[in-house]
């Protein structure tokens, strides 16, 4: 097959990206990708020009939607400045940039290292947590996702680990605020005595941090309790161990603040940022307190590419955009006006469980009947299939693979909203039907 034409068929893109790349977390031999050849707003458009809207912003990566005229002028401007700077130097936008972040991130965790991707991100939250604190134990949670490197795959809880194991040293699971891996949530004292009580054997003298996400997105978009964080903070505070804040999928507005952890009215020692943070462009970065960031022993930080500059101009744009559009409130009132789209749905189907949200985060989940609430993994896997063909873009999600997450650009106007809820309803009645007409 020549590659040297203009332009690739879909076909062709789907074939030679098979022959030759691998696909994440997935049985290569069964990859069945959509070939995507641009993208506007809440659309992309497949190289023959079908239409989908995106109801995840790809990968919970552009909270402001796709093309943003502003960030690619930013990016265009930047490549024609200064498009790489090795990271022992300093530039005009690494330095805006962290500038901004210090204005808008809670408390007084106002110091920086710039990174890659999410994964890189929590690597180096460990690595500076272990040192900073002569300890070397972190806490994580079960229900949780924190990349696919080494160290952050270990913190990882779900079963994505399972096939990297044994992974780093050091790593130990808290309590879950949902019970095991059953449906309910536990009590916020019953949880958080629990965790003390893990803490405890462990020796909280060996624990240098605990790493949570405010909201868990891809085990389920799970929020936590009332008190939760707050008590976690009180028993970090309480044996001197560092509390790190995964807003990966969480920051930038996602859940109606820019980040998630202000819900708690707390304030974490560490905070990993990425996906939306740059538009799609990749960046994270670690975010701390400077006495923690700053400490003579945490040096041993690098990377080719920290701090890109063509990076750090697509990621001051995008906070230009956030604050601009006020992004954070319309994440609120979207999601007020999402939730109640999917109540309704709620009361016409049976199928449909628990529905939660905190902003622009929201959770369907699909279950054999609300009475059992048995999860119904086939049904979501069918909706998924029947919205796509449709031109809608859903992921599932969650321990049992019956969630639907909806993580739409925090810019989609109501109109787009209500079609691509339209096309959910639609699909829907299509999954239901043929699953009662094969039982039948």
């Amino acid at each position: 097959m020549s590659t040297t034409t203009e332009n690739l068929t879909g076909e062709q893109i789907v074939e030679l990206c098979r022959k030759h790349t691998l696909f994440e977390w997935s049985v290569q031999s069964a990859v069945d990708p959509i070939p995507v050849a641009r993208s506007k707003g809440i659309y992309f458009w497949t190289p023959e020009g079908k239409r989908f809207i995106d109801f995840n912003s790809q990968l919970m990566c552009v909270n402001i939607g796709h093309g943003d005229e502003r960030v690619i002028n930013a990016i265009k401007q930047q490549a024609e400045t200064l498009a790489y700077a090795n990271p022992f130097m300093a530039t005009d936008v690494r330095a805006r940039l962290s500038a901004k972040l210090a204005e808008i991130t809670p408390g007084d965790i106002d110091a920086f290292f710039f990174t890659n991707g999410g994964a890189e991100a929590n690597e180096n939250a460990i690595r500076i947590a272990r040192m900073f604190t002569g300890r070397h134990k972190i806490g994580a949670r079960y229900r949780s996702y924190h990349g696919g490197t080494a160290g952050s795959l270990t913190l990882t809880g779900d079963p994505r680990r399972w096939a990297a194991e044994p992974g780093v040293p050091g790593v130990f699971r808290i309590p879950d605020f949902y019970h095991g891996i059953q449906k309910g949530m536990d009590t916020t004292e019953d949880v958080l005595s629990r965790t003390e009580e893990v803490l405890e054997l462990e020796g909280p003298k060996t624990i240098a941090a605990l790493i949570v996400e405010p909201v868990v997105g891809t085990n389920g978009v799970l929020i936590p309790p009332d008190g939760y964080m707050q008590g976690l903070r009180k028993l970090c505070d309480k044996h001197g161990i560092l509390l790190i804040a995964d807003e990966i999928q969480t920051g930038f507005a996602r859940t109606g603040k820019l980040f998630a952890i202000e819900h708690a009215g707390i304030e974490p020692d560490l905070m990993t940022v990425a996906k939306s943070i740059a538009g799609g462009v990749p960046l994270s970065a670690v975010i701390g307190k400077a006495d923690i960031m700053d400490a003579p022993v945490v040096g041993g930080l690098g990377g080719t590419f920290a701090g890109s500059p063509l990076a750090c101009a697509a990621g001051l744009a995008v906070l230009e955009v956030i604050e601009k559009e006020k992004l954070n409130q319309r994440a609120e009132q979207l999601g007020g006006k999402l939730v109640a789209r999917l109540k309704q749905m709620q009361a016409k189907f049976n199928c449909i469980g628990d529905v939660r949200a905190l902003g622009m985060m929201v959770a369907m989940e699909l279950v054999k009947n609300r009475r059992a609430d048995a999860p119904d993994a086939d049904l979501t896997k069918a909706l998924v299939q029947a919205a796509g063909r449709r031109g809608l873009i859903l992921l599932s999600c969650g321990i049992y693979s019956n969630v639907i997450r909806i993580l739409a650009p925090l810019t989609i106007p109501e109109t787009q909203l209500e079609e691509g809820m339209g096309l959910l309803e639609q699909s829907l009645v299509e999954a239901t039907t043929a699953q009662t007409s094969a039982v039948a």
